[in-house]
């Protein structure tokens, strides 16, 4: 267990020195929009296309991957929906479950996974990543809409679901990437460094970044939350939804299904990360409690530490 701590620490060190930064008024608020939009418009998106690139597209197509990780997520879906929706509404009854279901793939698994598995992990994060942003968000949007009057609130909110994926740079990057590996492209030399070096700037920005926006949350929310109304949604997300994908693949693989040991493993430490902190934005943007969902990023996120890493321990 000490041996993953040391692995696991830099990583939640770096989002503690973005969450002081900003506490202490070393990093303005200002600047955070722009250390997002570097993570999310140039890093990230280099990242995950040479990660596609270097993966076998039989990796990246994954058919066991897919069918166990998005039945797992409708079930955290549908479960947190159903449980929470008489007392919240649809509204947050719905982004609650997204919090709860969307792991923070893109600034935290990433690089943790590939730090702590290598290379080769990237096909199931990447396979990951595009159930999450493009299915388990869209529904969930969809779902938060049902509140509004009037017939077409869904419609109207898949329309704008589907307007920011296909605006969001990482599902292009990711289908760029897919692609060059698909047909063996490579990029010329001096464009290949170039987005080598962005990519490499992707984790400690990402990492700081998150910290920040946590910060910022936290500093902006004058809102009183009962702890009920976040706390049991965290633990959720860090042991439920983790729990939930050992014993589906681990049926799968009882059954006969060819799911590798090694994709299991990814998909169960996945499960395990944090909350997504782009949920909040989500729910900034639909008119949601915000309060609420910045809280249960914010204990996930902390909580991870210990049980992240000892998902780790347990399964590596």
């Amino acid at each position: 267990m000490l041996s993953v701590l040391f692995i696991t620490f830099p990583f939640f060190a770096l989002v503690a020195c973005g969450f002081v930064a900003t506490w202490r008024g070393v990093l303005p608020q200002a600047a955070i929009p722009g250390l997002n939009a570097f993570v999310l418009y140039f890093a990230l998106p280099c990242m995950l296309f040479r990660f596609g690139a270097q993966t076998p597209i039989a990796q990246l197509l994954d058919a066991q991957v897919t069918a166990v990780y998005l039945l797992c997520a409708c079930v955290m879906v549908a479960a947190t929906v159903v449980l929470t929706r008489r007392r919240l509404g649809w509204s947050d009854a719905a982004f609650g479950a997204l919090v709860a279901t969307f792991p923070n793939t893109g600034f935290m698994g990433v690089p943790m996974l590939v730090a702590l598995l290598g290379a080769q992990s990237a096909g199931p994060v990447i396979v990951t990543m595009a159930i999450d942003m493009v299915i388990t968000t869209s529904a969930c949007i969809a779902l938060s809409r049902l509140d509004a009057a009037g017939a077409h609130g869904a419609a109207v909110a898949l329309r704008g679901a589907f307007k920011g994926m296909v605006s969001n740079p990482m599902p292009w990057s990711i289908a760029l990437g897919g692609l060059a590996s698909a047909l063996g492209w490579s990029l010329p030399g001096p464009v290949d460094k170039t987005v080598a070096m962005l990519a490499a700037a992707a984790s400690p920005v990402a990492l700081f970044t998150i910290g920040a926006v946590l910060a910022r949350s936290q500093m902006n929310s004058h809102e009183r939350v009962a702890a009920r109304d976040y706390v049991p949604i965290a633990l959720a997300k860090l042991l439920v939804h983790p729990l939930l994908v050992w014993a589906v693949g681990s049926a799968a693989m009882a059954l006969g299904l060819p799911l590798g040991r090694e994709a299991f493993v990814i998909l169960v430490l996945l499960a395990a990360l944090p909350s997504a902190s782009n949920v909040s934005l989500l729910t900034e943007r639909f008119g949601a409690h915000s309060g609420r969902v910045a809280r249960i990023i914010l204990v996930s996120t902390t909580l991870a530490f210990l049980s992240f890493s000892a998902a780790v321990a347990l399964m590596i």
